[in-house]
């Protein structure tokens, strides 16, 4: 990875002395003659340390370390200056100079500065990259609940996890497909490296190359810069390509060629780059049909398929909907401010009844929602109610009194719907986002319901 280095300075021998040495201890080096010729041209250059003389006519190398820290904080500021200056040069470490160089320069004290600087930077980025993903959901835990199939699930992660196989999740919208993947990654011997996840469906084709594989500048309109794409920012570690089923027949060939070669060609570049990420791809569609019908190479399929997570959907797995919404709600009641939040028997009972055909995602909504809506820490069934499609999947059991009232509301909604539907169930099952089993017991067992409910009044009735 080259480095880039500003440097600022009105001298052209130490301008032209930096660019010898810094290109020869491997660094990519740009030189200019004064601080606004550098705040003009910085956008362009996008330097990761600048190095800039402190005396210069008009704008001094403080005012422009003072514009660099409120404008691009990122950027690292090394100010040179003479020995008779150095509390000019303390003046500028307070107020943000990464170092100094002290003048005349030699080529140790340049190296070592610049190489200390580089690994720092490396170190805070490592760092932000930990905290802003500490919170993000990859943990194990999350993934176990009671059902053997996720039990499974979990140690096949574990074990894929030391190596670096390319891995295809397959699953239903919502069943958390990235969840896995980010399982996968932070339990391997590479946690510490990117996890970088791009949303294949929301890449136009146009800028597929470009976003996967970067570009060079001057490669087409709009490029002023090199830039890298998410297979280098990578690094070591993992991209995650969700919905790969949706990928265009060219752009898959392009893949391929990353997955058999190991390079990619950033748009405009003449040489290859090697590139080291381990590939998950996840993706909700019928990768076979898709080869079959000739919309997916089947070279690809094979590539990405080395090995497959496959994540049932959640109305299969119905005793982990306890667990999953106990998690689930302490997480949205940490981040909403709501302590205490519980859902009592009678909410469960609601929730475990549903199909949820929008699985985890669509559950964890439904909390959240109702976490809103709540003014109590108890969150009611009527909270999830309000949700129509959630109304539609209560159980109710004979002789409860409110479970037949809410099974009469359940049934004259779905005839509704069967109505606008012109009697088709099928259709109508999928207005209403249930199966077709489903929408026959709503209809079928509520009959059974009222009749018990009947017989439940005869039998109080003999008794007084």
């Amino acid at each position: 990875m080259t480095h880039r280095v500003l440097v600022v300075d009105d001298d052209r021998a130490v301008r032209e002395s930096f660019e010898r040495q810094l290109t020869m201890l491997g660094y990519e080096p740009t030189t200019v003659e004064g601080a606004e010729q550098a705040m003009r041209s910085l956008h362009d250059i996008a330097p990761c340390i600048v190095i800039t003389d402190v005396r210069m006519p008009e704008v001094s190398g403080l005012e422009l370390l003072s514009w660099l820290r409120e404008r691009v904080p990122d950027i690292d500021v090394i100010v040179m200056t003479a020995h008779q200056d150095m509390n000019t040069a303390l003046a500028a470490m307070k107020n943000g100079a990464y170092d100094y160089l002290v003048k005349p320069l030699d080529l140790d004290q340049i190296e070592l500065v610049l190489a200390r600087c580089i690994r720092d930077r490396a170190l805070r980025r490592k760092v932000r990259r930990l905290a802003s993903e500490a919170a993000e959901p990859y943990e194990l835990q999350r993934l176990v609940g009671c059902d053997p199939q996720m039990i499974e699930i979990s140690k096949v992660i574990a074990s894929v996890a030391a190596t670096r196989t390319p891995v295809l999740v397959r699953g239903e919208t919502g069943t958390g497909k990235e969840v896995v993947a980010r399982g996968i990654h932070y339990n391997s011997p590479w946690a510490d490296e990117p996890f970088i996840a791009v949303n294949c469906t929301a890449v136009p084709e146009a800028l597929f190359e470009s976003e996967l594989f970067g570009h060079m500048r001057g490669a087409f309109t709009g490029a002023t810069s090199d830039r890298k794409g998410r297979f280098e920012l990578a690094g070591m570690g993992t991209i995650f390509l969700d919905e790969i089923g949706d990928v265009s027949l060219a752009c898959q060939a392009k893949l391929l060629r990353v997955l058999q070669e190991g390079e990619i060609y950033p748009v405009g570049a003449e040489r290859p780059r090697r590139v080291s990420a381990r590939v998950i791809a996840a993706t909700h569609r019928p990768l076979e049909q898709l080869v079959r019908e000739g919309r997916m190479r089947e070279d690809l399929y094979f590539r990405l398929r080395v090995l497959e997570i496959v994540i049932p959907p959640l109305r299969d797995r119905p005793g982990d909907i306890r667990v999953l919404a106990e998690k689930l709600l302490a997480r949205a009641a940490h981040a909403l401010h709501k302590p205490g939040a519980f859902i009592p028997d009678e909410a469960m009972r609601l929730l475990e009844s549903y199909d949820w055909p929008g699985n985890v995602r669509e559950l964890e909504n439904a909390l959240t929602r109702a976490l809103v809506l709540s003014r109590t820490p108890a969150l009611s069934r009527e909270h999830f109610a309000l949700d129509g499609a959630l109304l539609t999947s209560a159980k109710p059991g004979p002789g409860d009194a409110d479970d037949v009232a809410l099974s009469s509301i359940v049934r004259a909604h779905a005839e509704r719907v069967l109505a606008s539907a012109d009697g088709n169930k099928t259709h109508a099952a999928r207005l209403l986002r249930i199966s077709r089993q489903r929408l026959d017991r709503i209809l079928n067992r509520d009959d059974e319901v009222m009749n018990g409910a009947d017989r439940t009044d005869e039998r109080n009735g003999m008794h007084q």
